[in-house]
């Protein structure tokens, strides 16, 4: 057993009651808004509601799954993230893993090649026609293809590889007469789950949450992706509550709360998977942040 002086005692006390406080600052909102997507907007908009359900309501996810273009955009939208993350790793860490070997040619022409592009780029215009011009308009590819890899993600991964993957290993492997890919494949992709789970996460959050590109691109409703239905729904829905034409069906009031409803359970039915998937990964994204924390 150690013995803990005052002042270790103390540090462990400020340091557990500060880590408390940033539990209920992340919590809170998690809690507030999961709460208010099934309360009388009344009592949201009063104050009654702070923490769990008043008067339990499911009015906003009915007319939010009332659409059935919700489902289809859930199926864009997992078939965007699916295809744009695994291209996204394909590109990357074989590019990662070729800047972190000691022996690759023109190695810092190349890496100051890459930061250019983290300072700058063409610009929306110019991305656009380059778009048109490789046919993707109206694609799944002019979603998943432009940005696939950024310079952040690529030093990240290269970091990760010069610090994780002992040269020495890559040596011994050469020794046995293992090739440069099979080394990549069989050697280095087991021991880097983690750098893999976390390029793959963030750039699967980023298609997820992607609605301007698609904004852009496709004008197909069929090809929409989920947050763009979502973004439709509630731009219909606003659109409704300041046409005054609008209450026949309905009066101000009970639309001015159906709003208030929508709007929460927009948040929680597109933030839902996201936070269902993360305790999965989330060994690997804590090993995987920690990168470059330590120098050897």
């Amino acid at each position: 057993m150690k013995n803990f002086s005052l002042s270790d005692k103390a540090f462990d006390v400020i340091n557990t009651i500060f880590l408390l406080i940033i539990l209920v600052l992340v919590v809170y909102p998690l809690i507030f808004v999961l709460s208010a997507s099934i309360s009388d907007p009344a009592a949201v908009s009063s104050g009654k509601m702070w923490l769990w359900p008043v008067d339990i309501t499911f009015k906003g996810y009915e007319r939010v799954f009332a659409d059935n273009a919700i489902w289809r955009g859930y199926g864009n939208t997992i078939i965007y993230t699916a295809v744009g993350t695994a291209i996204h790793l394909f590109v990357l860490l074989p590019c990662a893993y070729a800047l972190s070997r000691k022996e690759l040619m023109f190695k810092k022409g190349i890496l100051w090649f890459i930061l250019f592009t983290m300072l700058f780029n063409g610009g929306l215009i110019p991305t656009y026609l380059v778009v048109k011009s490789l046919g993707m308009l109206d694609t799944m590819w002019a979603i998943v293809i432009p940005n696939v890899v950024g310079a952040w993600s690529i030093l990240v991964a290269r970091a990760f590889f010069q610090q994780s993957i002992p040269d020495q290993l890559v040596e011994a492997s050469k020794i046995d007469g293992a090739s440069d890919f099979y080394i990549f494949i069989r050697v280095v992709l087991p021991l880097s789950l983690p750098i893999v789970a976390v390029m793959a996460l963030f750039h699967a959050v980023n298609l997820w949450n992607q609605y301007f590109n698609a904004l852009i691109y496709l004008s197909d409703r069929d090809k929409f992706p989920l947050q763009l239905i979502l973004r439709e729904i509630l731009v219909v829905n606003q659109m409704q509550l300041n046409d005054p034409g609008a209450g026949v069906a309905e009066s101000l009031v009970d639309q001015v709360k159906t709003a208030g409803l929508i709007k929460y359970a927009v948040i929680i039915v597109s933030s839902l998977p996201l936070l269902l998937v993360y305790p999965f990964i989330q060994k690997y994204f804590v090993q995987g942040v920690l990168i470059g924390s330590i120098k050897e």
